[in-house]
């Protein structure tokens, strides 16, 4: 008999929720030194909806909405405090690191301020 995949943590687990917050923040820094413009929240929402699906999972789109702020407000700061060479390394970390088997340890310390985030602001039905 072949064991089964093990399957991924509900989408609203903290874990999956931080990935979310991590993956959007790669997106925005993509969009933002590729094109100059900064996704809408509906459009980050959408990104969020299209992420989870990639692995059969879904979250009311009040938190997809939530979740997207959040990594508006990461992907903000790291812009404005980066040089654009800067931004786009670590923008290139990031999407590197969308790969679990890719280490990093910029990656990982931008993981651990996507946890903070949520800590900060659980959002809707999360407290």
């Amino acid at each position: 008999m072949i064991p089964c995949a093990a399957s991924p943590p509900p989408a609203d687990s903290r874990g999956s929720r931080v990935a979310l917050i991590f993956a959007l923040t790669a997106e925005r820094l993509s969009i933002w030194y590729e094109h100059g413009q900064w996704p809408t929240e509906a459009q980050g929402a959408t990104l969020a909806a299209d992420w989870l699906a990639r692995t059969r999972r879904s979250l009311p789109l009040a938190e997809r909405r939530h979740l997207s702020d959040l990594s508006d407000q990461l992907a903000r700061q790291i812009a404005g405090t980066l040089s654009r060479e800067a931004g786009l390394y670590t923008t290139h970390e990031m999407m590197e690191a969308l790969d679990p088997n890719y280490e990093s340890e910029l990656a990982q310390s931008l993981m651990a301020e996507c946890q903070r985030l949520l800590d900060a602001d659980p959002g809707p039905g999360q407290a």
